[in-house]
């Protein structure tokens, strides 16, 4: 693991942040979700708390994060959930030398991490190795940890619904935003599920396409 100062404006100051990353393959991954409350050129990203306000704040596609449950307490562990059109604006909300990673760039990771290419059309297959490795090794409900053999140290977070504005699945999943669009009202994304789900061992990585509305959290991966 690796330690980067960045410097970035926030409210007109200088902030220095140590930042923790780790090398997986060919990448540099940082290994905490984002928590920040502005982009890169100082201006101010919409914090939306009620259900009724986030989801007419985003019928207007503008930028928006929160915390879980609006609780301050779950960002300092977790980071902030962020709407797509957040991590799509062209101000940035990377970190210098950092940006979001794409939908190929997170298939590179979880290929890796599986140690096979991942196959699109394996429902349940692909990711179950990637899934173990990337969880850490404290912070999941229910004996849910993983390994963190990787370095990831992904933690549940949980999401903020696009559909109705609610919040679920903290202690129990894990999601984030990848910066490739799938359509117009959706993008991809990735979600590390529980080590049993519906009743199937699961406890795996894989590829899904949400709404763009929805709050996910999301890592950063080095230029």
């Amino acid at each position: 693991m690796f330690l980067y100062p960045y410097v970035g404006k926030h409210l007109n100051n200088i902030i220095k942040i140590n930042m923790e990353t780790v090398k997986i393959g060919n990448q540099e991954w940082l290994t905490e979700n984002l928590n920040v409350d502005h982009f890169n050129n100082g201006d101010e990203i919409e914090q939306i708390e009620s259900a009724e306000d986030w989801l007419m704040h985003l019928k207007e596609k503008k930028p928006a994060w929160c915390y879980y449950e609006n609780d301050a307490s779950n960002g300092k562990k977790y980071g902030k959930l962020y709407n797509w059109y957040a991590i799509n604006d062209p101000r940035g909300i990377a970190p210098k030398g950092y940006h979001i990673p794409s939908d190929t760039e997170w298939t590179e990771l979880t290929d890796y991490l599986d140690g096979v290419p991942a196959n699109p059309n394996d429902v349940i297959g692909s990711g179950t190795i990637a899934g173990p490795k990337m969880k850490n090794d404290s912070g999941w409900n229910n004996s849910e940890n993983g390994t963190n053999d990787s370095g990831f140290s992904a933690l549940p977070a949980g999401k903020r619904s696009g559909f109705d504005g609610n919040f679920a699945n903290i202690g129990e999943t894990g999601y984030w935003w990848s910066s490739t669009e799938d359509y117009k009202t959706k993008a991809y994304g990735r979600i590390l599920l529980p080590n049993t789900h519906y009743g199937i061992k699961e406890g795996r990585i894989y590829k899904e396409t949400e709404f763009k509305e929805s709050g996910f959290s999301v890592r950063c991966l080095r230029d």
